[in-house]
């Protein structure tokens, strides 16, 4: 049984329920995949499926990606078999979604923790932004492992969980998820089914 899928973050819009209430979904492009390797337990240590991931029907050969899906028990695909959206989703399906977040270069703590600076009065105009004090005295003597400081933010992995499959369009082979995902447009995005919501 596959629960994982592939696809492309591709823009963010609002719709409204059966209740008149707005929701915020992400579409998601999720072109099918096709599978080019079979990994079994005895040859390679772990059961999974290698696929093939396309970005644009238009640019096949241009935009190709090969990513693995795990699985818990061998597999009945063979080489060459296409996994479409539908076959691994349904509406109402919770689901987590792990994708690369937006780089932000070199950060200030400002804006990489929150820090609210310092007084903007009593000569300290020029301090707004600084992190203020970072140590203690002759004990430890040094700077505790994990202080936050300014440093590079964005750009690493993120799983949000929680979301609810909403709408799966075949025709267009796109799925729409509540709420909102991590990276940015056009972004490669691992979905995973949840078995239970925590």
């Amino acid at each position: 049984m596959i629960t994982q899928f592939y696809g492309f973050k591709k823009e963010q819009e609002q719709t409204f329920d059966n209740e008149a209430c707005r929701l915020v979904v992400t579409l998601v492009k999720a072109l099918p995949l096709k599978v080019t390797q079979v990994k079994t337990n005895k040859k390679d240590g772990y059961f999974g499926l290698q696929v093939k991931i396309t970005k644009d029907e238009k640019k096949k050969a241009k935009k190709l990606l090969l990513r693995e899906l795990r699985q818990p028990e061998e597999s009945e695909l063979k080489v060459g078999a296409v996994i479409k959206i539908a076959d691994v989703f349904k509406v109402g399906d919770y689901v987590q979604v792990r994708g690369m977040t937006k780089g932000k270069g070199f950060a200030g703590v400002v804006k990489r923790w929150g820090f609210r600076g310092g007084p903007k009065t009593h000569g300290q105009s020029d301090r707004e932004r600084a992190p203020g004090s970072i140590g203690q005295r002759t004990t430890p003597g040094r700077i505790w492992k994990g202080k936050k400081m300014a440093g590079h933010m964005g750009a690493r992995q993120k799983t949000i969980k929680g979301l609810k499959v909403y709408k799966i369009d075949e025709e267009k082979n796109e799925l729409w998820l509540t709420g909102l995902v991590p990276g940015a447009k056009g972004g490669l995005l691992k979905i995973s089914k949840l078995a239970k919501l925590a």
